[in-house]
């Protein structure tokens, strides 16, 4: 994690606090040493730009490396749910996958 680049992304998240692509880097700027932080701009995203479907895999996925597969589960389906209907089927293949793993249903290592 670079302070510089942290400092300079609140920069710009303070120039325009609604940009999802500056919040986006935030929580995964955060992810590698304070889950706590990149949760929390995680949560933000999902409230307030559900429709930034990259968010979903990379909340997920944190939510599953801390053992909470319930939220996980749940951010996963909403993944791909709005990524099926913003037309983005690579995301929502990869969420599915990804889901599929989670819930045990990942049959190609058999």
């Amino acid at each position: 994690m670079s302070q510089d680049r942290i400092a300079q992304l609140h920069k710009f998240l303070e120039e325009d606090p609604n940009d999802p692509f500056t919040i986006y880097a935030l929580a995964m700027e955060y992810r590698p040493t304070d889950t706590g932080k990149a949760l929390t701009y995680y949560t933000q995203l999902l409230a307030e730009h559900e429709r930034y479907v990259g968010t979903y895999y990379h909340a997920a996925k944190l939510y599953e490396e801390l053992g909470q597969n319930d939220e996980a589960e749940r951010i996963y389906k909403k993944g791909m749910l709005i990524s099926r209907q913003e037309g983005n089927l690579h995301a929502f293949s990869e969420l599915q996958q990804a889901y599929n793993k989670l819930m045990g249903l990942d049959y190609e290592d058999d």
